[in-house]
């Protein structure tokens, strides 16, 4: 019986989903796209001062390990032999900034995660140093200068961190976002460890040319950051090393993306003008524009969506980027307490059916797209003696469709074409309100695979297409059919357009805030 089930299931790739709120390894099917068994494990996040957020690099290489053993158990149990997994791709939280000691393999501070609001002051210095007539930073790396990027993280811990300093004085430093730590760590680490990232998560670090696909010298004296410091980039699908501990020793890691291009590959999107909107810590609307970069008019980031292969052309995309999304949720739990667990939102929304006038801006790190306004705070508003918990649990919700519409008009506004319907994905998407909201605010379907891990999916579809593995093919009468979930608009147009515009009164309200003199930046 099992080695029957063992014949049919072929060859099998793993994916490392390193997010923000959790470390996650799935295992799926190569032929069917099936996922066979996961594990997950929340990751702690340490905010030491008011606007600062930060991560411990070694637990989140411990949680990597623990789930990949996890998932490798539960394989067992199945009767799947766990050498059929051929390679392993890696999806992480992208920004996020890792320096450590290529001689201990320590870590010289915790992760400085893409939320984090610390340098503020440094962003204020940078940016008077850009002329008004060229903005060669923008033109370059298809971002606006902001605390979101890694570039002013690592100028930050160049400048505070004396550990930091020192590596880098005596060339022991290497520098990486999560994929890089991950990568170099599970391929030896002090031993041979493979120091490389890939191009999307390169064009996250606001060093990285997206045009000539390098890091660029003028960026990195801007910045003020050695180049010996950066990891190789590489494409998003190719050999990087193997897998030198673990269960899976010896199994290629021939897959990387950053977690919001993994989930537009995870979406399929590989034509020009499709998008997905993934919901997870924070919110990510990417429309993939082909081989060229569109520039926004609308607050919008041009980003690498993909390269899939040393050989093969880059894809790029246009971004919308809510910082907190799933976010708020977890502020509602470990914050103010008012639920025990993410999926009790939904009982609380259920029982009103209605914020009842009530808004939420969860601006905890000011604004991101369309606005990038980093005085903003959060604020709940229209608050009444009839308001309750279920109320603020609803606007909560509602702030996540909220802040997609934004994104989802400036994307329109750029593109010049409406989309028709919005592809979805990520760990909100199983909240059924969540979904059905989503479609009465944005008044377009809301469409919802059935297996909703498109990040990981998109991981293992590079890591499984990559040369010398070659198990999945990419090509479009190969990919499966995937069974979508579909909500249609069910209020008026009127109600949903007068909401809005309330909503945008109180996204005015939490403006203006903060100045960077207040305390919290200290």
């Amino acid at each position: 019986m099992a080695a029957s089930k063992k014949a049919v299931l072929g060859p099998l790739v793993g994916a490392v989903d390193q997010g923000t709120s959790s470390t996650r390894f799935l295992v799926f099917n190569s032929k069917t796209a099936e996922l066979l068994s996961h594990h997950q494990v929340e990751i702690k996040q340490e905010f030491p001062r008011e606007g600062w957020v930060e991560q411990d690099p070694k637990e989140i290489l411990h949680s990597v390990y623990e789930c990949i053993e996890k998932t490798c158990e539960k394989l067992g149990q199945l009767n799947i032999d766990i050498s059929n997994i051929k390679a392993i791709g890696v999806s992480n939280q992208r920004e996020t900034t890792v320096v450590w000691d290529k001689l201990t393999g320590e870590p010289l501070y915790n992760a400085v995660v893409w939320l984090d609001l610390r340098t503020q002051s440094t962003v204020e210095s940078l940016s008077k140093r850009i002329p008004g007539n060229n903005n060669f930073v923008k033109s370059k790396t298809g971002l606006p200068l902001s605390t979101y990027f890694s570039a002013v993280k690592l100028r930050w811990l160049l400048d505070n961190v004396r550990k930091v300093q020192k590596a880098v004085e005596e060339k022991r430093a290497l520098f990486g976002t999560i994929d890089s730590w991950l990568i170099w760590s599970l391929t030896g680490g002090v031993n041979g460890g493979v120091h490389c990232t890939d191009v999307t998560n390169a064009s996250r670090t606001m060093l990285f040319n997206i045009h000539s696909l390098e890091w660029d010298k003028q960026l990195c004296e801007f910045f003020g950051i050695p180049m010996e410091i950066l990891p190789n980039v590489r494409s998003s699908s190719e050999i990087y090393g193997l897998m030198k501990a673990g269960a899976l020793e010896g199994v290629p890691i021939s897959g990387c993306l950053g977690d919001q291009s993994a989930a537009l590959v995870g979406q399929m999107c590989f034509q020009n003008g499709q998008a997905k909107n993934t919901y997870g810590t924070g919110c990510f609307l990417l429309c993939n524009t082909g081989h060229k970069c569109v520039f926004s008019d609308h607050g919008l980031l041009t980003t690498v969506a993909y390269k899939l292969g040393r050989d093969k052309p880059v894809y790029y995309a246009l971004e919308g980027s809510v910082a907190i999304a799933g976010a708020v949720i977890r502020w509602l739990r470990d914050n103010l307490g008012i639920i025990e667990s993410s999926e009790e939102i939904e009982k609380l929304a259920k029982e009103v059916g209605t914020s009842y006038g009530c808004y939420f801006v969860p601006a905890f790190s000011g604004l991101y797209a369309p606005y990038w306004e980093p005085s903003a705070r959060g604020i709940i508003c229209g608050l009444t003696q009839f308001t309750n918990k279920c109320h603020i649990a609803f606007a909560a919700l509602e702030a996540v469709c909220f802040q997609t519409r934004e994104i989802l008009d400036a994307m329109n506004r750029d593109c010049g074409i409406p989309l028709s319907h919005l592809q979805v994905d990520g760990g909100m998407t199983s909240n059924k309100i969540l979904m059905q909201l989503q479609a009465d605010i944005l008044y377009i379907p809301v469409v919802k695979p059935s297996m909703p891990e498109t990040t990981a999916l998109g991981a293992a579809m590079a890591a499984g297409a990559a040369e010398g593995v070659g198990v999945w093919s990419l090509e479009p009468e190969d990919l499966s059919a995937v069974t979508m979930e579909r909500f249609e608009p069910q209020i008026n147009a009127e109600e949903s357009e007068i909401r809005y515009s309330t909503w945008k009164k109180a996204v005015m309200k939490s403006m203006g805030w903060v100045t960077t003199q207040s305390p919290e930046s200290g």
